[in-house]
């Protein structure tokens, strides 16, 4: 029983950076904007959320700033897709090599410094004292803000003006900018948006799940978060579910250590599923003839 209570604690807390690195991308990527950049902003989130706390001890101001300068990021493969036309593929890659390594070379003074501060999980009366299901009402807040964020984000993307709106974009920007509406101002809108979300879950990671710095702390995440937009297919509601199972793949390395699994093993697997998951979602894609935004990664130039 405490396992499995454990393995879902910790599930949730694993899961809510991957979720909210998901969650920017579906609405980047509905845009028709690809950003492979993900890594990249998570780890410059990760070395701002902490050094913000380190030096502030201001949690509030740690995530917005995280948030802020993933934004900024975002901003830099905006200017460089959607004003210059350049190959979304190569200024996604390029933003995660940046991102990588100014996040090393800043942080390389800081690595195994303690965090006094970090969020903590906020307990709901009752509700977190049922067995086993208690574990989903004792987390911290960014957690239920996450999954109430995806319910929202699903909402506003199907049913309202702007929501369609950006699914015009991305599916055929020609006939969206014909009918009046400003693709340019869409995609960099959920571009960006998309980019203060990753910052906010790489600041995640090293105020919550890993509290601290260690260089390369994002361990893959955000390629992890390209892989589940995909099986999600584009949808916020099931990106819940496939941050949730890629969470309890993640939080098991840690559970299951004591039990004597190699760790080596136990750290591979979140990467060996993602590989699998990829292959099915192939198939599955093909089969359901679900396909991603018809003009993603497209440089839109108006006639």
């Amino acid at each position: 029983m405490d396992v499995i209570t454990s393995l879902l604690l910790e599930s949730l807390k694993a899961s809510t950076p991957l979720l909210l690195a998901t969650l920017g991308e579906i609405y980047t990527e509905r845009s028709g904007i690809l950003n492979l950049g993900i890594e990249g902003i998570m780890a410059i989130g990760a070395f701002t959320g902490f050094f913000i706390a380190y030096t502030t001890e201001s949690l509030t101001l740690s995530l917005l700033v995280a948030a802020i300068v993933g934004l900024i990021l975002s901003a830099l493969h905006a200017i460089s897709s959607i004003t210059f036309k350049a190959n979304q593929t190569v200024s996604g890659l390029a933003l995660t090599m940046l991102g990588l390594g100014v996040s090393s070379i800043a942080g390389s003074k800081y690595v195994g410094l303690p965090l006094t501060l970090t969020l903590q999980p906020i307990k709901v009366p009752y509700l977190a004292n049922i067995p086993i299901v208690g574990a989903f009402f004792y987390q911290d807040f960014l957690v239920y803000f996450s999954l109430i964020l995806a319910v929202l984000m699903w909402f506003f993307l199907n049913y309202t003006k702007y929501g369609l709106q950006i699914r015009a974009v991305g599916e055929n920007p020609s006939a969206a900018d014909a009918s009046g509406i400003n693709v340019e101002l869409v995609r960099y809108s959920c571009t960006l948006f998309g980019g203060a979300l990753q910052g906010l879950a790489g600041a995640y990671l090293s105020l919550a799940y890993l509290p601290g710095w260690i260089d390369g702390m994002t361990q893959g995440r955000g390629w992890i978060a390209v892989a589940l937009t995909v099986l999600a297919f584009w949808d916020p509601l099931k990106g819940i579910l496939g941050a949730l199972a890629f969470g309890s793949i993640d939080a098991l390395q840690y559970v299951l250590q004591p039990y004597g699994i190699p760790v080596s093993l136990l750290s591979s697997l979140p990467y060996i599923v993602t590989i699998v998951v990829m292959a099915v979602a192939t198939i599955l894609l093909a089969k359901r003839r679900v396909r991603p935004p018809a003009a993603l990664g497209t440089p839109y130039i108006r006639e």
